[in-house]
C-alpha cells in the first residue's frame, strides 16, 4: 500500500516495486478480522505473517487451518506457523496456471475485508 512521501515509517517492496506499508492479515471464513499488523514494504509477506501470529498467539490458539496464497510457501513459514500455532496446518492455495483472470478459492474473502 502506497503511502505518502513525508510518511516516517515506509519501505520499498522491490517485487512489487512499490514504497510505502503492508499490511496482514488474520481473518475467520466469514471475513471477521481477528489479527492486524501494519509493516514497512520491506518486510517479507512470510515475516510479516509469523509476527502477526506471535503478536496474536491468545487469540489464534483455535486456529485448525491457515489458507494462504503461494507467497507464504515452503517448509521454513509451515514450521514457524507450527512453533506459534500447534494445531494449525498451512494449506497454500496455488494459482490456476491458465491466462485468464481466476478467483482463487477463500482468497475474496481477504480481499473482501481490505476492501
Amino acid at each position: 500500500m502506497k503511502n505518502t512521501d513525508s510518511a516516517r515509517h515506509k519501505g520499498y517492496d522491490a517485487g512489487k516495486k512499490v514504497s510505502g506499508i503492508k499490511r496482514h492479515l488474520a481473518v475467520d471464513t466469514q471475513g471477521l478480522p481477528h489479527g492486524l499488523m501494519v509493516t514497512t514494504a520491506n518486510v517479507t509477506d512470510r515475516r510479516g505473517a509469523i509476527e502477526l501470529l506471535r503478536q496474536h498467539h491468545a487469540e489464534l490458539q483455535s486456529i485448525q487451518t491457515i489458507l494462504a496464497d503461494h507467497g507464504y510457501s515452503g517448509a521454513t513459514f509451515a514450521q514457524e506457523v507450527n512453533h506459534c500455532l500447534p494445531r494449525a496446518k498451512v494449506q497454500i492455495i496455488k494459482r490456476a496456471e491458465l491466462a485468464a483472470f481466476v478467483v482463487l478459492p477463500k482468497r475474496w474473502i481477504v480481499e473482501r475485508t481490505f476492501a
